[in-house]
């Protein structure tokens, strides 16, 4: 920091607030800290009785709080994202499309770790909408080092983007829903209308329903032919808990279908099943998807229609943050259930 001439402030960063009084009106910044000094702002300055100016000099080896936040969300920005323009030293990352977002976290506290440097998002597959909020950035100085942004730009060239919006599209779905008790009209399906309210919200539309007793080979046989009629994804409801009559899951499995995991680390969902016949994803509901608003197919399906394969190690992953607290009033997806 030093003193200097305002007339030979051009392009040097102010390093406090400029007030402008006028009274009865007004009494606020004229000019900001951190404001780059240009030749328009000299006769103000004058007339604000500013002569001298406590300003900082960007050398070579330093770049402006602006410029640095510019090219460091330039850097990690990936598809489905836009920036806004720097205000205050900060950028801000917002979706370009409703979408699935996307967070390499690995490679974003990699980057948080280089003194001076930030970026704050929101978690990882979350759905967000067009325009939403998605994270933001700046460095901590009004000037920084070129080198650390240099760091920042060449870990996101090596790790790929740290932020993206994944597209998620609508997919042509069959129902299997299972259980002797609805079969035989002893009790109304209550399974379809929730699943199928859950689907309209990502446009998929439900081509068929296929209501079975408890016999593995009829539920084997109708995942397999909803799969030859051109299902983009089969749901069976039913017969997914441990007692003798449930026989979805091994229904599932006779047909060929990979068993990803019978059970996830959620809960309300624990007995929930992803499988994948081919490239078709096969999800086996639990009975609370019928009471609860939210539960592990909430956190699941978005990244299904994202086109994610899920691993066995992707599930793993949901048990940190997978618990629902069973709130009074459901404020789903504004709480912590599904946030790791």
């Amino acid at each position: 920091m030093r003193k200097v001439k305002v007339q030979d402030a051009l392009g040097m960063v102010l390093c406090h607030d400029i007030t402008r009084i006028v009274p009865g009106q007004f009494k606020g910044p004229a000019f900001k800290k951190g404001h780059v000094v240009t030749s328009e702002d000299i006769p103000e300055l004058l007339n604000l009785g500013k002569d001298h100016l406590y300003v900082w000099e960007c050398g070579e080896d330093y770049l402006h709080e602006n410029e640095a936040a510019i090219r460091i969300a330039g850097a990690s920005a990936g598809k489905g994202i836009s920036l806004s323009d720097p205000a205050e030293g900060k950028v801000n990352y917002l979706a370009e499309h409703r979408g699935l977002l996307k967070i390499n976290v690995e490679g974003l506290n990699r980057v948080n770790s280089i003194e001076e440097v930030i970026i704050s998002t929101r978690h990882t597959n979350q759905v967000v909408g067009k325009g939403d909020l998605l994270a933001g950035t700046r460095v901590i100085p009004l000037v920084i080092k070129k080198e650390k942004i240099e760091q920042v730009e060449e870990i996101c060239g090596s790790t790929g983007p740290l932020l993206e919006v994944r597209e998620m599209l609508p997919r042509r779905t069959g129902l299997v829903t299972t259980g002797n008790e609805v079969y035989y009209g002893r009790i109304q399906d209550r399974f379809g209308p929730v699943i199928r309210e859950k689907l309209k919200e990502f446009d998929c539309e439900v081509f068929d329903q296929v209501i079975l007793p408890d016999d593995l080979h009829a539920i084997t046989a109708a995942v397999q032919g909803l799969a030859a009629r051109g299902a983009e994804m089969i749901i069976t409801t039913g017969g997914m808990s441990v007692d003798p009559d449930d026989v979805t899951p091994a229904a599932v499995r006779a047909t060929g279908a990979e068993i990803v995991s019978y059970g996830a680390p959620g809960l309300p969902g624990a007995m929930f099943l992803v499988a994948f016949l081919g490239d078709i994803p096969v999800l086996g509901l639990p009975a609370c998807v019928m009471y609860f608003k939210a539960t592990v197919f909430d956190l699941i399906l978005p990244r299904v229609l994202a086109g994610e394969r899920l691993t066995r190690k992707d599930l793993a992953g949901m048990g940190h943050g997978g618990l629902c607290l069973g709130c009074s009033q459901c404020r789903y997806p504004l709480c912590s259930f599904g946030k790791c």
